[in-house]
């Protein structure tokens, strides 16, 4: 802008709203900050992502009659009408030693990583009101939608340690393994979460699409079934093994699968399980928060 601000002398050129903005210390509203201000600004705003995830699952059911009740209900019915299909009318049951806590170990994580991909989807589209009226790290929005998927799945999993000790697996030292399992998983979900936020902004209709997405990963992830006796039974080309042994949110219920299952050993497991959890939660997290910022200029504005 090019307007004269304060009246030239013979000796003083003119000022410009930029100088005087600059002189002033002035920036421009809404201006996307560098990458560690902007991690300051997220870190000093963690009470916010944390009562905000608090309050959102609280009011998830409010009208509903059972309440919080179904936050555990919901998976156990999905698990429940797995089994009918899965387990009974297909057998894919058959070889699978206990059966019912491999089944809803996998209903349980897998639901994590899609419950927090569909809340980051419409994060910011959907809370466009609250987005173009105040002004803090548009990040705050998908980590908070996460963190609940997260709250909620911490409670489903206090009916998992009912079901499995109902069943006669025991607490021991490998649950134990549940703890760093589900950290990377989590970095892994906001990072996604944060990618789709993004697309999702700036592609409501993406929202619509990502249910059938979602499906289509949960059936190639193993959840219903052994991806191991699969791969036993038929010969498939070898980059399609890859594909599915080295499927994130396979990877993560093998091994939320090898913490809590005694019959699920090491054996089953997918060559370098940890490296690869670790690696797939340190691209998606970092890579994902990286791809979100870039755009944080720009949310709310379409």
């Amino acid at each position: 802008m090019s307007a004269i601000l304060d009246p030239p002398t013979a000796t003083e050129p003119p000022v410009t709203a930029a100088e005087l903005a600059a002189r002033h210390g002035l920036t421009v509203s809404g201006a996307r900050p560098g990458l560690v201000e902007y991690i300051r600004q997220l870190w000093g705003r963690r009470h916010f992502i944390t009562a905000f995830a608090t309050a959102k699952l609280t009011a998830q059911y409010s009208q509903a009659k059972l309440g919080q009740l179904w936050q555990v209900m919901t998976p156990l019915l999905n698990a429940a009408v797995y089994y009918l299909i899965f387990g009974l009318l297909m057998g894919t049951s058959r070889g699978v030693p206990d059966f019912i806590p491999f089944l809803v170990t996998g209903v349980f994580v897998f639901t994590f990583t899609q419950s927090s991909v569909l809340a980051g989807t419409r994060s910011i589209s959907g809370n466009l009101g609250l987005v173009r009226a105040l002004h803090f790290p548009r990040a705050s929005l998908p980590i908070s939608f996460c963190l609940m998927q997260l709250q909620q799945l911490l409670a489903s999993m206090g009916v998992l340690a009912v079901i499995l000790v109902g069943l006669g697996h025991y607490p021991d030292l490998s649950w134990l393994l549940v703890i760093p399992a589900l950290t990377l998983q989590f970095v892994f979900n906001t990072g996604l979460a944060l990618i789709f936020a993004r697309m999702g902004a700036k592609t409501p209709d993406l929202a619509q699409l990502m249910p059938f997405l979602l499906r289509t990963w949960m059936y190639a992830s193993g959840v219903m079934f052994s991806i191991e006796h699969v791969l036993a039974d038929r010969h498939v080309p070898a980059f399609v093994e890859w594909l599915l042994e080295a499927n994130p949110a396979a990877v993560y219920i093998d091994l939320m699968r090898f913490a809590l299952i005694d019959s699920f050993t090491s054996a089953q497991l997918p060559p370098h399980v940890w490296a690869l959890a670790a690696g797939w939660a340190l691209a998606l997290g970092i890579g994902g928060f990286v791809y979100f910022w870039k755009a944080e200029e720009r949310y709310g504005r379409g």
